[in-house]
This record gives C-alpha cells, structure tokens and sequence, in this order.
C-alpha cells in the first residue's frame, strides 16, 4: 500500500511539472479587489487546482461533520424516548405496587379492627 501512494504521488508531482513546463505562457491575473503579476499558466492551474482540493475537502470535512451530528441528534432523541417510555412504565408499577401495599394495609386494618383484645 505504501508503495501505491508513493507511485501515485510520483504520478502526480510528475504531471504538475510537466503542466508547468508545457503552459510557460505568462498571464496577468486580475482579482476582484487587487491585480496580481503576471504568473505562469501552469503555476497558476496548479495553483487554483490545489487551492480547489484544499476548499473541497474541508467543506467535505464539514458536511461530514454536521451529517455525522445530524445522525447522533437522531440517536439520542430515540434514547430519551426509549427512557421516558421505561420511566413511565417505571412509575406506573411503583403506582400499581403502592396502591396493592395500600389495600392490603387497609384489609388488614379491617380485619382486626373488630378484634380489640390487646396483643
């Protein structure tokens, strides 16, 4: 693997001379705001080639980003979900086991209410 990345990066240093050799044209390049020397159209497509990667790839690194948080919003929303629907289940046992604890407290407050000899 290592090897391919050296032969493609060879490949690519091997192409940008050659497009700078071949394109010796000297051209002005005129900005929005300022007026750059003339430079040569080899050096100038490599130059906006490079600079084109470099904004590509970090916008692709923050779409990326905003997806990947996008995805992980949507995650935690169905564990709180998931939560609330287990806490909910939750307190309605505790409810139903109270209310059981509270009848059976009264029966047994009812049944020996008659009986008033002392223990």
């Amino acid at each position: 693997m290592r090897y391919l990345l050296i032969a493609i990066l060879i490949a690519i240093f091997s192409y940008a001379l050659a497009l700078v050799l071949q394109n010796g044209t000297e051209l002005p390049v005129d900005l929005l705001f300022t007026q750059v020397p003339a430079m040569r159209l080899g050096l100038l497509l490599l130059l906006t080639l490079v600079l084109g990667i470099v904004i590509g790839l970090l916008l692709g690194v923050l779409i990326f980003k905003v997806i990947q948080k996008t995805w992980e919003i949507k995650r935690l929303r169905k564990d709180i979900e998931y939560l609330r629907q287990q806490q909910i289940h939750t307190a309605e046992a505790a409810a139903a086991q109270a209310a059981s604890v509270a009848r059976h407290e009264k029966t047994v407050l009812d049944i020996h209410s008659e009986d008033k000899r002392p223990l």
